[in-house]
């Protein structure tokens, strides 16, 4: 085994035990198995509150993870995974599925739409409480 392979599969090995989202071989992106798995996992309230993480690139979108948190923090925080569309671009036309949610703001709870990927609009995983 060279050392070029030997370093490629110890690098590979260790993204994935680290459960890294990405690909080795091109960073940034997500597969579906990926983004399920961290939209499935809990996440912890008063670090992410109010914060908005970029994940990667699904089928070609950005996809991000909003914690917005509103009145009652951060007890109210929120996860909604989703895909950050260009300005003008229909969500289903780029390969989403439209949800609309209960987004806390102020003391109310106002519904928001957003685009999310097809794989978590199914098991409902890019909403969680």
């Amino acid at each position: 085994m060279t050392r070029f392979t030997f370093a490629a599969l110890t690098t590979f090995s260790v993204l994935a035990g680290a459960g890294c989202a990405t690909r080795a071989s091109e960073p940034g992106l997500l597969d579906d198995a990926s983004l399920q798995a961290y939209a499935a996992r809990p996440f912890d309230k008063p670090a992410m509150m109010g914060r908005t993480v970029e994940l990667g690139r699904n089928h070609g979108l950005p996809v991000v993870a909003e914690f917005p948190c509103a009145d009652v923090c951060p007890q109210y925080t929120v996860r909604i995974v989703h895909y950050r569309l260009p300005e003008g671009t229909d969500c289903e036309a780029a390969g989403g599925v439209e949800k609309t949610v209960g987004v806390p703001v102020a003391i109310a709870v106002l519904p928001k739409t957003f685009c999310v990927p097809k794989v978590l609009a199914g098991s409902g995983n890019y909403f969680t409480r």
